[in-house]
């Protein structure tokens, strides 16, 4: 099955940490430019973070300093280590997968809640 699956989401006070990942099934996510988008209720989603197939991480300016995005070929996986969190990083995170050469093969995760509070 040909899937994304985030995990990691909950509950932070301001100031703290999480880390997210996304686990893809069915693909290799080697061939895939990866990223994070987040989105409240309302709005368009948002991308916060980007890592090509072997290219260099770029970040949304909301997040630019605190925020890492990685990606672990081998394990199919890719990660975004958040810290310094504050209220308004509270979304639903969700992962992306666009493949290299065929852009409009495009996979969605179901997204996981981060909900930033004290």
């Amino acid at each position: 099955q040909v899937q994304l699956v985030e995990s990691g989401g909950g509950l932070v006070q301001p100031g703290g940490s999480l880390r997210l990942s996304c686990t893809a099934s069915g693909i290799r996510i080697s061939l895939r430019n990866m990223a994070w988008y987040r989105q409240t209720p309302g709005n368009q989603r948002e991308l916060i973070a980007d890592i090509p197939s072997g290219g260099t991480a770029t970040y949304g300016d909301s997040v630019r300093g605190r925020f890492t995005i990685s990606r672990d070929n081998a394990k199919n996986t890719v990660f975004l280590q958040m810290s310094s969190l504050k209220y308004e990083d509270t979304a639903v995170y969700y992962c992306n997968a666009k493949h290299v050469l065929f852009t409009n093969d495009e996979l969605w995760g179901q997204g996981t809640q981060v909900t930033v509070s004290s």
